[in-house]
């Protein structure tokens, strides 16, 4: 069969799909369509149904209700469940019977047991793969209150109903199921086959209210508004489709487990109607699995929030758990309990539990003897500790790659946590599952919070992790200089590179480089070719993260020594001349014995000399071979000549002076020694002694006759100024030019005489003259008689030009006039002789040398006898 459906499906299929429309459209029965059977199926791919070996699998309706869909409790028994029955009434032997018990075996079906309510044969639903559809016949026909449920026109047929009356405990009933049907095959569900579910709930005396809906408002369940987008009216409510075959049963498709739920009324009581039917035709069933103890119609407990607990919560820290009874009725009681012993004081419907334990509460509802109760097991643990770190990456360009374990240790000191790095805080506060995939690897530009929750068994803690991408290292080098005869080791500079605070610094040498010193600095010292590395090394914690950059640069040397000569353009020299050294080889020089460092030096030895010069290269490198040259020197020309000033009529012998080889030539023409020289000018000879050649030359002047221009004579010193208007050497004489001297000053000249001056240029005829009186006056007269100071003589410098006197007495009466013809005094006034007293005297002439005004004036003593 599987076959000939396989070679023969595409090509009938069109041919079906016209057929079923027809028939859906007539009312009429479908043909059943082939099993797909997948090859690998066995009976343990499939759930049991009403098998034997299940003791539930011969319970009756009621038992089905009480101990498998609701549960029996410990404490009161049978819950208040009653009035249980279901149409078609079977007895539990019926091995046809549509409805039982259903248990998941090894299948991988999603509810482990339960009860099955189905539009056939129950047992044709799981056990072994059937090849047929399952298109069993119950015998009943359609359901009012299905039909109004569903909200349906079509014609409902094999209904299966399960009904039981209930008194809740809480405010809220509910319970979980698995709508399956065989109309998942072809297109049926496009056609409008639709097969149906509704679980009804009323209070006793009112109307019903179907639970069997999708969320939101979605519409009932049903196989046409269940439908994945594998049919081509699909997807319709799809996320609420489970899986084609194979699916754990024998029906072409199943839903997904739904929930159906409803706030009641504890203590009241309510009616539940459960029914399914097929639509359209009697073919084609479909059924439902209510799974076994989610039909809960007691106590629960409830979180802050309003939320039931699952049967076990987590404590960490002892963090005091809020514990409410979901049944909040006027009139109800309370007690709770911490394993067996009733907790004193624990009667409200909330507790606060502060450690670990199993806590039940107990709630007894006015009209339900029977009491409610519910448990949770609260374990404890203890959370670790956690603190917020910085996790630093090296820099890259755009996001960088950050190893968030590496900050694990930072954050946390707990052992045996666990982590997971979440993006946003909402995730990391809810623990899902949208965790970072590859923490070991995450990109990020940095500037970012991660939220990092740190779990010791089931506590947990959340810490705030921040990503920071180091900021851009860079290693720049400057372009060192060759190492040098003048810098034998350089100094590296990398300052211009840029780095964070508390980077280190390491240069490495290569190729035959060496570092001197200042390795783990910016600046090393460096002594050979080669090549330096710089590598920039900042490490942060934690992680020891360690941000490098390097750079590299290569140094090289300059050593080549230059070839040093010397040149002059003469050996031989004569002693006093000068001579130029030229040398070559290099931009400096180093002389010995001379200062300066240029490729010229003028020389003068005064002996023969060698000169020692040694090339130093613009790299400092010096010639390891200096150069020499000897400079020889002769004797130098020496010349004993000078000249002299002449009057007219003089004349003046000129001497060249002698010396080896001497040969002269004048400039008069002469070749002699000497030559007589009478006239004024400048007179030049030229000696050569057969290697040097010098020249001399001499001036004679014109000389000027000097003039006597000034007379001092004190003390028997005679001082003169003469004008020496020729500059020549001038010599004097007091005594009439008999004997001359250099010096201007004479001593020991007689006072009151006559005396005749002459200057003169030295050895010429040129004479200047001048007559001259040593006046000098007697202070003190005795005119008694006897030829001694019996008057005063002023005759000596009466003859200058404009003599003249007066003496006084003390009162300035003028005692004597004196003049060129009255030149003495004696003492007397009108004839008679004065009295002994101090006399005042005033004389005054021109003087002949300097023609300016004398002015003698002194005092005299007169001592006449009485």
């Amino acid at each position: 069969m599987l076959e000939y459906r396989l070679k023969n499906y595409f090509k009938c299929i069109s041919v079906v799909m016209m057929f079923l429309f027809a028939a859906a459209l007539s009312g009429q029965s479908r043909p059943p369509a082939a099993k797909i059977i997948p090859p690998n199926a066995k009976a343990g791919d499939y759930i049991d149904v009403n098998v034997p070996t299940y003791p539930e699998s011969a319970f009756t309706p009621t038992q089905l209700v009480t101990d498998v869909l609701v549960g029996s409790s410990p404490q009161c028994g049978t819950p208040n469940i009653s009035n249980v029955s279901i149409t078609p009434n079977q007895v539990a032997s019926n091995n046809n019977r549509f409805w039982g018990y259903f248990n998941k075996s090894t299948s991988q079906f999603p509810f482990a047991e339960g009860i099955i309510l189905s539009t056939g044969y129950a047992r044709r639903g799981g056990n072994a793969a059937e090849s047929g559809v399952l298109g069993d016949q119950t015998g009943t026909n359609s359901d009012p209150d299905l039909v109004q449920a569903i909200n349906t026109t079509a014609t409902l047929n094999d209904a299966v109903v399960l009904e039981f009356d209930f008194v809740p405990s809480s405010t809220q009933m509910k319970f979980k199921y698995i709508f399956a049907s065989e109309e998942y095959t072809g297109g049926f569900p496009c056609l409008g086959y639709d097969d149906a579910f509704a679980l009804l709930l009323k209070p006793v005396g009112g109307t019903y209210t179907n639970l069997a809906v999708l969320p939101a408002g979605a519409g009932p369940v049903t196989a046409t508004n269940i439908v994945p987008a594998s049919f081509t009216c699909g997807p319709i409510n799809a996320q609420y489709f489970g899986s084609i075959a194979p699916n754990q049963t024998n029906y072409y498709g199943r839903t997904i487990p739904l929930v159906a739920e409803a706030t009641v009324v504890p203590g009241q009581t309510y009616h539940i109607k459960m029914v399914l039917a097929d639509a359209r035709d009697n073919g084609y069933d479909s059924a439902v699995f209510l799974e076994a103890g989610s039909f809960d119609i007691g106590v629960q407990i409830l979180s802050p929030a309003g939320v039931a607990l699952p049967p076990s919560i987590n404590m960490c820290d002892n963090t005091p758990q809020s514990l409410t009874a979901s049944v909040q009725t006027p009139g109800a009681t309370y007690q709770w309990f911490n394993g067996t012993a009733a907790i004193p004081g624990a009667t409200a419907a909330t507790y606060v539990a502060t450690q670990p334990g199993v806590y039940t509460v107990e709630v007894t509802v006015p009209g339900n003897q029977c009491p409610g109760s519910a448990s949770v097991t609260i374990i404890g643990g203890t959370s670790p500790t956690v603190q917020n770190a910085t996790l630093t990456a090296c820099y890259a360009p755009g996001n960088a790659t950050f190893n968030l374990t590496n900050a694990q240790p930072a954050i946390t000191s707990t052992n045996g946590v666990s982590f997971s790095y979440y993006v946003n805080q909402a995730d990391a506060i809810a623990g899902n599952s949208n965790t970072i995939a590859t923490p070991t690897a995450f990109s990020s530009a940095g500037n970012q919070i991660i939220y990092v929750v740190v779990k010791s068994g089931f506590c947990s803690k959340i810490a705030q992790l921040q990503l920071v991408k180091a900021a851009q290292m860079t290693a720049t080098i400057a372009p060192p200089t060759p190492i040098t005869c003048t810098n034998p080791q350089i100094v590296l500079n990398a300052q211009s590179s840029v780095y964070p605070a508390g980077s280190t610094f390491l240069w490495t040498a290569s190729a035959g480089g060496y570092v001197v010193s200042g390795g783990n600095t910016l600046t090393p010292t460096v002594n050979s070719a080669g090549t330096y590395t710089l590598t920039i090394v900042k490490t942060y914690q934690p992680g020891n993260i360690a941000c490098t950059v390097t750079a590299a640069v290569n140094v090289t040397t300059d050593l080549v020594k230059p070839n040093t000569s010397v040149t002059a353009p003469k050996m031989t020299i004569c002693n006093g001349e000068s001579v130029m050294l030229i040398a070559a080889g290099g931009p400096n020089y180093i002389w010995q014995n001379i200062a300066g460092t240029g490729n010229t030096q003028t020389v003068s030895p005064t002996v023969t000399t060698t000169y020692t010069v040694t090339a130093v290269g613009a790299n400092g490198c010096a010639d390891d071979t200096p150069a020499t040259i000897t400079i020889n020197v002769i004797p130098a020309i020496t010349s004993t000549l000078t000249g002299g000033q002449i009057c007219p009529g003089d004349e003046i012998i000129l001497d060249a002076g002698t010396g080896t080889n001497y040969t002269y030539l004048w400039s008069t023409g002469d070749t002699t020694q000497t030559i007589v020289a009478d006239t004024p000018g400048t007179y030049t000879v030229t000696i050569n002694n057969g290697v040097c050649t010098k020249s001399f030359s001499t001036n004679v002047v014109q000389a000027i006759v000097p003039e006597v221009i000034n007379v001092i004579f004190e003390n028997n010193t005679l001082t003169l100024t003469a004008s020496n208007p020729s500059s020549g050497v001038l010599e004097y004489s007091i005594d009439g030019g008999v004997t001359w001297q250099s010096s201007n000053v004479f001593t020991n000249v007689m006072n009151n005489v006559n005396i005749v001056i002459k200057v003169k240029v030295k050895n010429t005829s040129c004479v200047g003259s001048l007559e001259y009186f040593t006046f000098n006056m007697t202070n003190v007269i005795t005119p008694n008689g006897d030829g001694i100071n019996d008057e005063i003589d002023v005759s000596g410098v009466s003859r200058y030009k404009n003599f003249g006197g007066n003496i006084f007495d003390r009162y300035g009466k003028i005692i004597q006039k004196l003049d060129k013809t009255k030149t003495n005094w004696d003492g007397r006034f009108q004839g008679r002789s004065l009295p002994t007293a101090t006399y005042w005297y005033q004389l005054n002439w021109e003087d002949p040398a300097n023609k300016s005004t004398v002015v003698k004036t002194g005092w005299i003593m007169l001592k006449n006898r009485e």
